[in-house]
């Protein structure tokens, strides 16, 4: 409605009044105008966080899974300054990659291998030349090579003990003496399975990731009737029988300065939590270093729960460095925590496959940070001690952590916490003392790939077998995945290993 000015009041405290009245109409109309303002501000946000969302799923569920990015070695490339740091979009640096293509070459086939030679000659009638009729010589041969493959055979393996007795004592004592020699000493006594054949079973579940029920119809295709069930109480017994072989690299892994620990989730049936954990433990680096001093060891260990108790009853006695992820469980260890840099880097190659197509931002920043300390790794690498190590990260990383740490603190006052990016500078800011502790070892890795390498095998074979029935399967489990990992961690063959450990054991357990 509007008012003219022939429509106010004369009065002065009628004009007051009025105005009052007026400014509250408009107080209150700013306020609901705040309040919405604010709301919309608030949806805003909410809809960017689950436009992030979104792009993070779409990109785990299609694009490319690896953290590699390129540039990964370059070392000291100046990170973008604040100004550009506060732009929406950052400009990349682009790259020309030349290389020469190299012809593939075919690589030589064992020479230890058995051989068959197949001639394949001209006919007798094609042996005289055709214009004069004189008899061909032989002035050369060409030579190739192909592999076959010989399916498995089974074979049975009779086992015959004479008897003997005196003819003499039989005509004239009450008791005669009989001789025979001993059963020789079985992983599984009176059992069929051989050492042989525990250990082509037990790596094909473990190693292959072969289930024991696909095995079962493997067997049928020979005619042999062996159930899921047989095969499954054999896995039990050799894991019994393995047990103080566990135990003794148990003993060994605790006195290591430096060891690498992980967790990931097994469907147990017969278990009161059906989502019980596998815990893995390890010691030494990827590949046989024959420099290092810490010995290769993996060790898994069930548990039916996550709590901080599986950790500290395991580690009970360590009290060295712990390279572990962020889970708050390894705290209550009395183990040095060491983070992992791989973790905290996941979290911002997550916000930024968070961004839209095409954009670059703070993510990217973080991210090129990290590539400089992945850097100086592989210059360590090339190192010979620990000690070389440890003055190599002092003199190049500690500047970069610094002008890092400047920089998430400053972010953190411009990143909403609740977006991707938000949650990933936060998670450093939490973590950043136990990130720096590599600093002070060069025996501590910077990540914990050692240890996520090491349960992947368990992670893809779950994938195949899906769950265990029961909790001692999976105890049983965990033991002979421990010793197929650490075979192969020390360059060894877990089939030969494992036949060797088999018929060696029961040896000694015969002499005890």
């Amino acid at each position: 409605m509007k008012i003219l000015p022939d429509d106010l009041p004369n009065d002065i405290d009628s004009l007051k009044a009025l105005l009052l009245e007026q400014s509250l109409l408009l107080g209150e109309k700013d306020s609901a105008l705040a309040v919405k303002d604010n709301q919309l501000a608030e949806w805003a946000s909410k809809y960017e966080r689950i436009l992030e969302q979104w792009r993070l799923a779409q990109q785990k569920q299609f694009g490319k899974g690896s953290e590699v990015s390129p540039g990964q070695g370059e070392l000291f490339d100046e990170s973008e300054n604040d100004s550009q740091e506060d732009n929406a979009d950052v400009e990349t640096d682009s790259q020309t990659v030349s290389y020469s293509r190299t012809k593939p070459k075919r690589k030589p086939l064992p020479k230890d291998l058995p051989r068959e030679t197949v001639v394949v000659d001209v006919a007798e009638s094609d042996k005289t030349c055709a214009c004069c009729q004189t008899p061909l010589h032989r002035i050369g041969e060409d030579t190739s090579e192909k592999l076959e493959f010989l399916p498995a055979q089974l074979k049975i393996l009779e086992t015959v003990r004479p008897k003997y007795a005196c003819r003499q004592c039989e005509k004239t004592e009450t008791k005669t003496t009989i001789k025979q020699a001993a059963i020789p000493p079985s992983i599984i006594p009176k059992g069929i399975a051989t050492p042989s054949l525990l250990s082509q079973v037990i790596t094909g579940k473990f190693q292959y990731s072969l289930p024991l029920y696909r095995q079962e119809t493997m067997f049928k295709q020979y005619g042999i009737e062996l159930s899921r069930q047989t095969m499954s109480d054999w896995m039990l017994k050799c894991s019994s029988a393995l047990q103080p072989l566990y135990d003794r690299l148990h003993t060994i892994l605790l006195e290591q300065p430096v060891i690498q620990g992980d967790e990931t989730t097994l469907n147990v049936i017969k278990e009161s939590r059906s989502n019980c954990y596998m815990w893995l433990y390890c010691t030494g680096r990827d590949g046989l270093d024959k420099q290092s001093p810490i010995p290769n060891i993996v060790l898994y260990d069930f548990q039916p729960t996550r709590s901080a108790q599986c950790a500290i009853d395991f580690l009970q006695g360590f009290d060295g460095y712990l390279n572990v992820d962020g889970y708050p469980a390894y705290e209550s260890t009395k183990a040095t925590l060491a983070g992992c840099w791989a973790h905290a880097r996941r979290k911002f190659i997550e916000a930024e496959k968070g961004m839209p197509k095409g954009k670059a931002g703070k993510a990217t920043v973080a991210i090129n940070f990290i590539k400089k300390l992945y850097a100086i790794e592989a210059l360590a690498k090339q190192k010979g001690t620990a000690e070389e190590i440890r003055q190599l990260r002092q003199e190049k990383a500690s500047e970069i952590l610094a002008s890092y740490k400047n920089w998430l603190e400053k972010s953190a006052q411009q990143v909403p916490p609740k977006s991707l990016l938000g949650k990933a500078i936060q998670y450093n800011l939490n973590q950043w003392d136990k990130l720096t502790v590599y600093l002070t070892d060069g025996q501590i890795n910077i990540d914990n790939n050692r240890a996520e390498r090491a349960i992947k095998p368990f992670v893809i074979g779950r994938k195949n077998w899906l769950f265990a029935n029961t909790g001692n399967g999976a105890r049983s489990s965990a033991i002979l995945y421990s010793i197929i990992e650490t075979a192969k961690a020390n360059g060894l063959i877990p089939y030969d290993y494992l036949v060797k450990l088999f018929e060696e054991l029961p040896k000694r357990q015969a002499n005890d």
